[in-house]
């Protein structure tokens, strides 16, 4: 059989050169259509340094969930993929790639050392694009775009001069960030504050002239080296005879002034305040008033440098034991107290950052932040799901400092700037004519490029490009919100800057995966979880799976193989229905469904359960779709596994049986034409989240052809909407149930035949789906009528729209049944106080839709009819 399925669903097998082909017809592409609605991602791009890891699996897993909705939808959808040079990361993993052969960069130089870096770049980007294709990423490859092209290198450097000649890039020598290992400039978001092991130095300083001293307190003992005052508050009495005064330095003997300023605090340590401005961020602003001098006393590498008299060539930690040793061979260190505190690291090596006067290039964030702000306020907003990143977003903008741009790295986009021997500086997009002129050594901080992706990708500051006529601005972003200061808030003002619209109007925010204790995932705990791994075992729709439910949007998830296992076995489900659906169904033709159909819905053909199963295709097709717009990935995963493991799977495909295992030809055909319908257009709205195994089932069903990358996206039908037969096989399906439990209770097992009354004002239906009820209870005999005498040995069950009495004489204990139907009282009172308590707020009665008002009050109505019932059945018992 040409479309048979194998017995056990095999992701390897399944998964296996179909996104090849994928690419081979080109399905990924734009559309094209003039008349559809442009729907544009550009990939948030991974960096060329390694493998790719969960989170950039998780948020190319809910964009490719998006633009493969989108496109099945109609839309003319362009996800462009590409990826990010990462400065600091990759020439660091360059040089330690080298340093492995005993090679330094300085020994290749930096032409050569580039040629290194762009093998690198080559190696690990294919190896990225191959893991794209392993999570089944549909972008179209034909736009991939690198941080380091031609095109984004021109945007790169029109911005940086146009912020120039505006006077919003300035260069300046400032306190920065120092990455020692990496030997550059960082900004404050890459700088990660950790909580370690400290201690506070208490060091004495001699005044001038004289046998008095001052104590002062440090965390970095090491910093005396650069310090050029000591201050005090001026309201402090205990000092004020000082002031003006000098004191000496110990070990290098320099003298610094003492110092009033408010900086220092008379109720915290001991009122003086060593004042270190080129190590130091309060230091400098104290040095600023007071025009101090400013003395580095660091190297770049973080070796003590000539400032440091017989501790110049010692690593700033190897220094910082010698003065402690010296200083207390002294008699100058008072005391070390043990101290918690949080301490800056480099986000990129891990190491301690120096607090560093150094000269660098800044963008002046004043004027940025404040268009970015107040376009939150406009139309053009850029909408956060959750809408509470929206706070952290505004928070940041109202508290940024200027940014510093510039890195000491080969690797980037060189600064557009050029100097001569006459000290004159050129800055320009191109170099300037003549001779004598130097480029700036620097390169600018990643982070410079990609704020520019969304428009520079689509083909920017070509206002006339087609791509960025058509697509910009781009319609979602999804990113994790630990990288809303790094890229999202950039992307923002800069595009607001340069081409005068958001970047994007809409961002999804995911949190962080953790490991199963709720453990941050690091190299350190050595609790990584490879993507590819968990690809290999279970398949990438599995991972999509749990990716897409695992959380709502903005929170943590906690990565678990056990739900690794139930998306397996989800998918295993499927695959065995859509087996079972195939050898029963593969000669029904287009046509024959589509008539069938037609009957189903006329009700002209069909039975109650077919109606049934299409009301509630519909009921999940326009709940999945609205969930999916709110990007409640999780809310529309959780219909779509209800309704195809319970509905379909588990209840209509077992009431198909009666029909398919009996005599009437015709009414086979109708139900094989709706199961292969509701097959279809489940496969179309899982596809999104699981493409690969539902293009694998899709293209083997009858009357499908093409790929279901471009398949329509199921639609309500109207027309398949029947409320009673939804109404009537739920009560069928809770009857099934209630007799199943009473079976389970007494222990009476299916196969024994026991007798069963069914009092109902719905009698003409129930008897109108008896044989349902026989081949699903087994009863011996089955009554049902609107009104029949109640048996006092039975076992009694309440369900909406009937009771329900299984006379089990000799099986029957009162008393028991009396404590169980006291339970189901006790159920039904706290359903009903619910109930009451939110129709009693006046709030929710006043504030609620309608339709939502009124599906509580027929709640209302239904649990206290369930209850009278019980309530009443009890009362019998108790009086038989």
């Amino acid at each position: 059989m040409t479309n048979e399925l194998t017995p056990k669903f095999n992701p390897t097998e399944v998964e296996a050169g179909r996104y090849e082909k994928w690419l081979e017809a080109d399905v990924f592409k734009p559309s094209g259509n003039p008349d559809a609605e442009p729907y544009s991602i550009v990939i948030p791009p991974p960096n060329v340094t390694g493998k790719l890891h969960l989170g950039h699996a998780w948020d190319t897993t809910l964009q490719d969930i998006i633009i493969r909705q989108k496109r099945m939808q109609g839309f003319d959808t362009l996800w462009l993929p590409g990826m990010d040079h990462a400065g600091i990361a990759t020439q660091a993993k360059v040089a330690a790639r080298l340093a492995e052969d005993g090679i330094l960069p300085q020994d290749l130089g930096r032409e050569k050392f580039l040629d290194k870096v762009w093998e690198w770049k080559d190696e690990y980007a294919t190896t990225i694009k191959e893991q794209w294709g392993k999570m089944g990423i549909s972008v179209d490859y034909s736009r991939e775009r690198f941080t380091l092209d031609e095109g984004l290198s021109q945007a790169v450097r029109k911005v940086f001069v146009q912020l120039y000649n505006k006077g919003w890039i300035y260069r300046g020598e400032k306190l920065i960030n120092w990455d020692p290992k990496a030997m550059t400039a960082l900004s404050d978001i890459e700088v990660i504050h950790k909580e370690i092991d400290g201690a506070f130095y208490h060091i004495t300083y001699q005044i001038e002239g004289s046998d008095e001293f001052v104590e002062i307190a440090t965390t970095r003992p090491e910093t005396f080296l650069g310090d050029t005052a000591v201050i005090v508050n001026e309201k402090d009495e205990r000092y004020k005879h000082l002031v003006g005064k000098n004191v000496i330095l110990p070990i290098i003997n320099r003298v610094i002034p003492i110092l009033t300023d408010d900086h220092a605090d008379m109720e915290k340590g001991t009122g003086v305040v060593k004042i270190t401005p080129a190590h130091d961020p309060n230091d400098f602003e104290v040095a600023m008033r007071h025009d101090l001098p400013m003395i580095n006393m660091m190297n770049n590498d973080g070796t003590i440098n000539e400032n440091g008299g017989k501790y110049e060539g010692l690593d700033r930690f190897e220094a910082r034991k010698q003065i402690v040793a010296d200083l207390k061979e002294l008699g100058q260190l008072v005391d070390i107290k043990p101290v918690r505190h949080e301490v800056g690291h480099s986000e990129r090596t891990g190491v301690v950052v120096e607090p560093r006067l150094s000269t660098q290039w800044f963008v002046k964030m004043d004027e940025l932040a404040k268009n970015a702000i107040a376009n939150q306020t406009t139309e053009d907003a850029v909408e956060f799901y959750p809408p509470r990143f929206n706070d952290t977003f505004m928070q940041w903008m109202e508290n940024v400092h200027d940014w510093v741009i510039s890195r000491q790295l080969w690797w980037g986009h060189q600064i557009p700037a050029w100097y001569n021997e006459a000290g004159e500086m050129y800055v320009g997009e191109e170099a300037p004519e003549g001779e004598g002129w130097t480029q700036d050594e620097d390169v600018l901080d990643t982070w410079f490029s990609s704020a520019l992706w969304p428009f520079s990708t689509m083909g920017w500051p070509d206002e006339n490009s087609a791509d960025f006529k058509r697509y910009f601005p781009t319609s979602t972003l999804v990113t994790g919100y630990d990288i809303i200061f790094f890229w999202v808030s950039r992307m923002i003002f800069q595009s607001l800057e340069f081409t005068g619209k958001s970047p994007f109007h809409n961002v999804l925010i995911h949190g962080l995966i953790r490991d199963e204790e709720g453990r941050k995932m690091s190299k350190s705990l050595g609790n990584g979880i490879d993507p590819m791994d968990v690809i290999e075992k279970y398949g990438a729709d599995a991972l999509r799976w749990f990716l897409s439910n695992g959380s709502a949007p903005g929170q943590d998830v906690r990565f678990s193989y056990d739900k690794m296992d139930a998306a397996w076995n989800f998918i295993n489900k499927i695959w065995n229905v859509s087996r079972y659906i195939l050898m029963n169904a593969e000669d029904v033709s287009a046509d024959a469904v589509s008539s069938a159909l037609t009957k189903v819905a006329n009700k002209t053909a069909g039975n109650v359960t077919d109606r049934w199963i299409l009301t509630r295709l519909n009921d999940t097709a326009r709940r999945v779709t609205e969930q999916m717009d709110k990007f409640e990935f999780g809310v529309a995963g959780h219909i779509l596994y209800n309704f195809i493991w319970d509905e379909f799977a588990n209840w209509y495909l077992e009431l198909t049986k009666e029909v398919m295992f009996g005599e009437d030809e015709a009414e086979k055909d109708i139900t094989r034409a709706v199961l292969l319908h509701v097959l279809d257009q489940v496969l179309r709205l899982l596809h999104p989240i699981m493409p690969f195994f539902t293009e694998e089932i899709f293209e083997k069903l009858p009357n499908t052809s093409g790929s279901i990358v471009v398949a329509e996206y199921p639609k309500v039908r109207p027309e398949f909407n029947d409320d009673k037969a939804s109404e009537g096989v739920a009560m069928l399906i809770e009857l099934i149930t209630a007799v199943r439990n009473i079976r389970a209770e007494v222990n009476t097992p299916l196969s024994k035949a026991v007798p069963m009354l069914i009092k109902s004002e719905h009698a003409d239906f129930l008897n109108a789906v008896s044989p349902y009820i026989s081949r699903f209870t087994n009863p011996s005999e089955l009554t049902i009528a609107k009104d029949l005498a109640v048996p006092e040995q039975a076992m009694s069950a309440v369900i909406t729209g009937a009771e329900l009495y299984l006379p089990l004489a000799g099986l029957l204990n009162i008393e028991e049944e009396i404590a169980r139907l006291e339970k189901e009282l006790a159920k039904w009172q706290k359903e009903l106080d619910l109930v009451n308590k939110k129709l009693g707020n006046e709030r929710f009665v006043a504030n609620a839709k309608a339709e939502v008002v009124q599906k509580e009050k027929d709640k209302l109505a239904d649990y206290q009819e369930k209850f009278d019932t019980v309530k009443a059945r009890i009362a019998e018992l108790k009086e038989n």
